[in-house]
């Protein structure tokens, strides 16, 4: 598997808007309608990335955990589908009703959304205060496919205490790993 981490997004730095159709209900959610009051996780993720299938499970876990006090998630698959059809809509339909994702899964068909956030690679991790300024980019935790780590989310819960808690934003962020964006 192939490896990509995420490029540098500046702290501080608004969210780019976008408007998008959610996979399982087919309507559309645009970053504004489904921002949270506190805070608003973005994530670049797709279906077949074993990374992403590592950290299923605790991205699942961390809404459901977080959506109550105000930090909402939302999901974003960017691939393109003609070489990767198990990413296609209906397949992300698929995984977030298996899983019972807490969040909204969104497809980029155009890619667009990617290329404003200078997503890279899937996990991409993205949180934002309650005005969409970036607070974190990063990676979930040191959890990697096969490595022996705990899947903990600590990095990205962190981040998120720190939001709750009127704290610092973290000054240690490393970048995430995965698989490279499937770009056209």
């Amino acid at each position: 598997m192939a490896r990509a981490e995420s490029n540098e997004f500046l702290i501080g730095k608004i969210a780019p808007d976008f408007n998008l159709i959610n996979t399982v209900d087919n309507s559309f959610v645009s970053l504004s309608s489904a921002k949270g009051s506190v805070g608003t996780v973005v994530m670049f993720i797709c279906n077949h990335c074993p990374f992403v299938i590592h950290v299923n499970p605790e991205l699942i876990k961390m809404a459901n955990e977080f959506q109550e006090k105000g930090i909402r998630f939302i999901a974003i698959s960017s691939n393109e589908i003609i070489n990767y059809p198990q990413d296609a809509p209906k397949f992300m339909k698929e995984v977030a009703e298996d899983l019972k994702y807490p969040f909204p899964y969104l497809f980029d068909e155009t890619q667009e959304v990617a290329k404003a956030y200078d997503a890279a690679c899937t996990p991409d991790f993205y949180v934002f205060d309650k005005d969409l300024k970036a607070v974190y980019h990063g990676q979930l935790d040191d959890s990697r496919p096969g490595n022996g780590e705990s899947l903990t989310g600590k990095d990205i819960r962190a981040a998120i205490h720190n939001l709750l808690d009127n704290k610092p934003v973290l000054e240690n962020q490393k970048p995430s790993v995965g698989c490279g964006i499937k770009w056209k």
